[in-house]
C-alpha cells in the first residue's frame, strides 16, 4: 500500500492532514469540531452536523444543493455525532472523485472543500438563527435517535453499563445527549452554539484519497488562516486505575434473552507498548472466535450466545457483554471472571497467543479497504498523539510477548456490572440484537 501521512497547521488549533494512497478513484475530506463533552451542550451540539448538511447561504435549499453536488460528479455528503473518550466530534464530510477521472480534468477537490468550507463557516443562519423548518425536522431526527438506541438492547446494555461506570465524569455522557434537551432546542440556540464551536473548538481536517490534497488545503488555509478564534484548552479527567469496589445494577425488561455487560478499570498503561500488550490480551481473552470467552464460556459451557471483550484505549477501560438467559447469570459472570484470572496466570498456550495476534493483525490489515476506516484510524490517532499507520500498528503487535500479556490481564479490575434482565415476553430474531 503506497500512503503518505502529511499534517500542517492551518491556523489556531486547526490542522490538516492529508493520507494519499492510490488505489482509490476518490477523495474523502472531513471537518471534524473537536470539543468536551459537557452536560449543558452535548445534546444542541448533536444536532449542529445535521443542520450545517442542509445547505449554506450560497446554496440555501436542497435543490441547490443537489445542484452543487452533481456539478461535483455526484459528490455525497455525510454528518456525523462520534464520542471518542471525553470529546464529542461533530463531522462534516464530503466524497468525490479524484479530478483525473472528470471529463475536462476539472479541480473536483477544491469543489469539494470549498462547498465544505461554505456548509461550515458560513451555514444557512439569517438574523442569527436556523431555518425554523430545518430545526424541527432535524430535532425531531435527534430524538428519533435517542429514543431508538434502546432497541439495539447489545449495544444499549453496554452503553448503560459504561455510563454507571463513570457516573458523575464525562465519559458518563451520551454521544447524542437527551430527548428532553432535544426538546427545548431553537433556531437560535442552534446557531449561537454553532458560532461557539467555531470559535472555541479544535479543528481536524482530513484528507484520505488518491488525488493530491494541495488544492484542498489552500482553500481551508484561505478559509482559517485569518479566523480570529479563541480555543479552549482541554485538560482531560484523572484516569481511575483501579476498581474500589463493584457496582451492579439489575434493569428487567420484556426481552426473550437477557443482557449483561461488565466494565473493568484496566490500571495506568505507562506507555504505547503497554497498551499493545492490553489490546493483545484483550484479543486473547474475548476478541475473537478463538479468544477463552468464546472457547470456554460459550462453547465448552453453553453460558451464552455470544460473549466478546473489547479494550477501549482511549478512557483505559475493557467492556465484556453477553447475551445469557437469565438463570444462567450467576454462572455465566463467574466464568468470565475465571477465564480473567486463568490469562493473569499464563494459563494459556502459545498457539492461543499467536492466534489472538493473528486475529488483532488481521483487523489491521482492513482498515485501509475504505477510506472511511482510513479516515477513522488516522483521527484516532490523532486523538493519542500518535502516527502510527496500520502496518506500524500490526508490526508493534508482533514484539509483543507471553509476560507483557500476562502482566496486562493482572492490571485488569471489575469495577461494574449491568444486568438487563429479561422478565419474558418478547421474541427477538437474533441473538445479537
Amino acid at each position: 500500500m503506497n500512503q503518505k501521512l502529511d499534517r500542517v497547521r492551518l491556523g489556531s488549533e486547526v490542522y490538516f492532514t492529508s493520507i494519499q494512497d492510490r488505489k482509490f478513484k476518490h477523495n474523502l475530506i472531513s471537518i471534524n469540531l473537536l470539543t468536551p463533552l459537557e452536560e449543558e451542550t452535548a445534546t444542541v451540539n448533536a444536532i449542529l452536523p445535521f443542520l450545517l448538511r442542509r445547505g449554506s447561504k450560497k446554496c440555501p435549499d436542497f435543490t441547490e444543493l443537489s445542484k452543487t453536488l452533481c456539478e461535483l460528479y455526484g459528490a455525497s455528503l455525510n454528518a456525523d455525532v462520534m464520542k471518542i473518550g471525553e470529546r464529542q466530534v461533530l463531522s462534516c464530510a464530503i466524497v468525490g472523485i479524484d479530478g483525473r477521472f472528470a471529463l475536462d480534468g476539472e479541480d473536483v477537490t477544491a469543489g469539494c472543500a470549498r462547498l465544505l468550507g461554505e456548509l461550515l463557516l458560513a451555514p444557512n443562519i439569517t438574523g442569527g438563527a436556523f431555518p425554523q423548518e430545518d430545526l424541527d425536522l432535524e430535532r425531531q431526527n435527534l430524538i428519533d435517535t435517542i429514543q431508538a438506541e434502546i432497541n439495539d438492547k447489545r449495544a444499549y446494555t453496554v452503553n448503560q453499563c459504561r455510563a454507571l461506570m463513570n457516573e458523575g465524569s464525562r465519559l458518563a455522557i451520551p454521544r447524542y445527549g437527551w430527548v428532553e434537551k432535544a426538546r427545548a432546542i431553537t433556531p437560535r440556540m442552534a446557531a449561537e452554539q454553532h458560532a461557539r464551536l467555531i470559535d472555541t473548538a479544535k479543528v481536524e481536517i482530513l484528507f484520505v484519497g488518491c488525488g493530491s490534497p494541495d488544492s484542498a488545503r489552500e482553500e481551508f488555509a484561505r478559509l482559517f488562516g485569518d479566523l480570529p478564534r479563541h480555543p479552549a484548552s482541554f485538560v482531560p479527567e484523572p484516569v481511575v486505575e483501579t476498581a474500589a469496589s463493584v457496582r451492579e445494577k439489575t434493569v428487567e425488561m420484556e426481552i426473550a434473552q437477557s443482557k449483561m455487560a461488565l466494565g473493568f478499570r484496566t490500571g495506568c498503561l505507562a506507555d504505547k507498548r503497554e497498551t499493545d500488550a492490553m489490546k493483545l490480551m484483550s484479543f486473547l481473552y474475548g476478541g475473537s472466535p478463538f479468544s477463552r470467552l468464546f472457547v470456554h464460556v460459550r462453547e465448552e459451557k453453553s453460558l451464552c450466545y455470544y460473549c466478546a471483550s473489547r479494550f477501549d484505549q482511549m478512557t483505559g477501560a475493557m467492556m465484556v457483554d453477553i447475551g445469557v438467559e437469565r438463570e444462567n447469570q450467576p454462572r455465566a459472570r463467574a466464568a468470565i471472571l475465571e477465564q480473567l484470572d486463568a490469562v493473569a496466570k499464563g494459563e494459556f498456550t502459545g498457539e492461543e497467543l499467536e492466534s489472538a495476534r493473528l486475529s488483532y493483525v488481521n483487523s489491521l490489515h482492513s482498515v485501509p479497504d475504505s477510506l472511511s476506516g482510513l479516515e477513522s484510524w488516522y483521527l484516532t490517532q490523532i486523538l493519542l498523539g500518535r502516527s502510527d499507520t496500520p502496518e506500524e500498528a500490526a508490526a508493534a503487535m508482533a514484539g509483543i510477548t507471553r509476560e507483557e500479556v500476562i502482566a496486562a490481564a493482572k492490571k485488569v479490575t471489575l469495577d461494574t456490572v449491568y444486568f438487563l434482565a429479561s422478565k419474558g415476553g418478547e421474541k427477538e430474531d437474533s441473538e445479537d440484537e
